[in-house]
């Protein structure tokens, strides 16, 4: 296979929003307030946001997450003195646990949290920008991972002093900052899922910090602008008695069912490693807001695995997944195993093969190259999509230019005239967002490629 890139870009976007377009949960109009408004309405997982527009110069505004009493975290401003505090209350004792200074005057202000981690978020007239962030002292204080912790907050927001003008408000679940790995939703023998002329993916939501402050997404895309994603659905997990935001996996479509198949990101530790899980459910997971159980996929592992995919080629089920022998430091590379022909879904899966010899190697994608079915993936160090046949036998390189981070090549065939190309390879690259408060994990830019 060539080496020589013969992608070229054709569309490159970020996908970001707070408070995510369409799946808004509570709206208010401008309107003074002399105090704090509860409105007992929770969001379904820790993934949530509320954005409020400043109006008053010099109004003392809140927006968080509280509980009747008014316990809980939030997110303070001080447009006038552009002070900015993330607050813990307790039996009525307030605390702050992170603090900022804005220069400029504040238009908008944002309460984001993302698992534990609460984030404050201002709009000073050049966008949006974290100032702020605090996770441990939250989790200690209200694990909004569980359940009924969660259930007894909901989203609270007005003035803190006085009376204030408050501007339009919107709260509901967080959006993304970037998004990565993307991955189609496909039918079991590979075709991808079309719906009124839209293809399907899933793709990991950033959040506000590292791998569990991310959740899981469901997209849809025009081939004829493939820059332009719209987000229609969320996908977050109960596990383990918590809410979390499990993501990097691939959506099956067989029949008129979902198999949903996703890598335990959302408690991620590096002692206790990654596993892939999955769930069955009907094909309206493909839109609106889901909260699903799992269960384990028995990948045959004994290490650490994440990113699966599956077709059913030639009458058996084909499962490609990182393999990971170590999360500190990382090492991880691509593996393959298949079922027996003529078996079930996830049945009697045994290893072909491993490529042992990367250890920065990921996103594997099952996909047809040149009429015929390879594993791809993404290696990191070589900085290059190395290509497998179904013995995991490598067969040459993906042409395509490699970018920053890990980018994962996912192909899409197209049909002639309905893109800008024969065949798109859709990734992400590594553009973080404010890396410098937030630290890794924010990235990235979604990048679409025709040949």
């Amino acid at each position: 296979m060539p080496a020589e890139p013969s992608f070229t870009m054709v569309a490159r976007s970020r996908p970001f929003a707070l408070v995510s377009p369409g799946f808004e949960q509570q709206a208010a109009a401008a309107a003074p307030m002399e105090s704090v408004h509860h409105t007992g309405t929770s969001p379904p997982a820790p993934f949530a946001a509320i954005e409020i527009d400043v109006l008053g110069p010099t109004a003392q505004l809140t927006a968080g997450l509280l509980t009747a009493e008014g316990d809980g975290v939030r997110v303070d401003l001080h447009a006038g003195s552009g002070r900015v505090r993330i607050v813990l209350v307790r039996d009525g004792s307030e605390r702050a646990v992170a603090r900022a200074r804005v220069r400029g005057r504040v238009r908008r202000m944002a309460f984001v949290l993302c698992e534990n981690a609460v984030t404050a978020v201002v709009d000073s007239g050049a966008g949006w920008e974290a100032v702020a962030t605090e996770r441990r002292q939250v989790a200690r204080a209200f694990d909004l991972r569980d359940p009924a912790t969660l259930a007894a907050h909901s989203y609270a927001w007005g003035s803190i002093s006085g009376t204030a003008a408050v501007g339009a408000v919107r709260a509901g679940p967080f959006g993304m900052v970037g998004v990565r790995d993307p991955h189609l939703v496909q039918h079991a023998d590979g075709t991808p899922y079309v719906r009124d002329g839209r293809y399907y993916l899933t793709m990991t939501c950033a959040g506000t910090g590292f791998f569990p402050q991310a959740h899981w997404g469901v997209f849809s895309l025009d081939p004829a602008a493939p820059g332009q994603l719209t987000q229609v659905a969320h996908l977050f997990w109960r596990r383990d008695g918590l809410l979390l935001g499990d993501h990097a996996g691939q959506v099956v479509v067989d029949g008129d069912r979902a198999r949903v198949m996703v890598s335990s990101w959302g408690d991620f530790d590096p002692k206790t490693g990654v596993r892939l899980r999955y769930a069955e459910c009907g094909l309206d997971v493909l839109s609106g807001v889901h909260v699903l159980d799992s269960e384990p996929f028995a990948a045959p592992t004994v290490h650490s695995a994440w990113d699966p995919c599956a077709t059913r080629i030639d009458g058996r089920w084909l499962v490609g997944f990182v393999e990971s022998p170590s999360q500190s430091p990382f090492d991880f590379h691509p593996a393959l195993a298949a079922g027996p022909r003529g078996g079930a879904w996830g049945e009697s899966l045994e290893l072909v093969g491993a490529d042992t010899s990367l250890d920065h190697c990921e996103g594997p994608i099952l996909a047809r190259v040149e009429g015929t079915w390879r594993l791809l993936a993404s290696d990191g160090r070589g900085r290059r999509y190395p290509v497998y046949d179904l013995e995991m036998r490598p067969v040459g390189t993906l042409a395509a230019p490699y970018g920053t981070n890990i980018p994962h090549p996912q192909l899409l065939a197209l049909p002639p005239g309905s893109g800008p190309g024969a065949e798109l390879m859709l990734t992400f690259d590594g553009s973080p967002w404010c890396e410098r408060v937030l630290g890794y994990g924010t990235h990235g830019d979604f990048l679409a490629m025709a040949r």
